[in-house]
């Protein structure tokens, strides 16, 4: 079976993929969903050096302590920089990588209104911070990226979607959800997910 790594966007924790987490965990995969240092339950580590570095190395340690390998990363939102920066620093340990409406470049905020009660307010480091690569993405065997079409007004990331639609190298997906597809789409995220694992 497959290994996935689930990585929030900002302010959110590992527990906002709990019911995609349960599902594939059912299907007999191997699920590590993350929650970065200085958020959530891990708030009480946040301090001034937490940054994007911070939370790449908590994903390539996570692949070293549990001898990860071929995994599939799941990045949402700010979580695609970080899983990014991963299979850079890990290649031999990640198989594909899955964005979750992802845009290239983002500010911090607090935790917006409706934002899960649990999230926290996001290291401002981690979102100033550049990702900095030393590899070669092509160096996966999949990338995938996944629309949130049904946002309630226009999307900020309708941009990204039809410039990865063009591009080859890239399976793109819509789904009609919001920003937060494991709450709003968990079923059609599910399939996703598990053609990657298969595929």
């Amino acid at each position: 079976m497959t290994a996935f790594v689930l990585v929030p966007g900002m302010c959110h924790g590992g527990w906002c993929f709990a019911d995609l987490t349960a599902q594939l965990r059912g299907l007999g995969h191997v699920v590590h969903p993350v929650t970065p240092t200085g958020i959530g339950e891990r708030s009480h580590l946040l301090s001034g050096g937490v940054n994007l570095d911070t939370h790449i190395e908590d994903v390539t340690a996570l692949l070293a302590a549990e001898d990860v390998h071929d995994a599939v990363l799941v990045g949402h939102s700010y979580g695609g920089m970080v899983i990014t920066g991963a299979a850079d620093r890990l290649p031999g340990r990640v198989d594909s990588l899955v964005y979750l409406d992802v845009v290239d470049s983002g500010y911090a905020v607090r935790p917006l209104p409706f934002f899960d009660p649990r999230a926290t307010p996001h290291p401002l480091a981690s979102v100033l911070q550049p990702l900095r690569l030393t590899g070669d993405p092509a160096r996966v065997r999949r990338r995938d990226y996944v629309y949130a079409a049904g946002w309630d007004g226009e999307s900020p990331f309708t941009p990204v979607y039809e410039r990865l639609r063009a591009d080859p190298t890239w399976t793109t997906h819509s789904l009609d959800g919001g920003h937060n597809l494991m709450r709003d789409a968990p079923g059609e995220l599910l399939k996703i997910l598990l053609d990657v694992a298969t595929k």
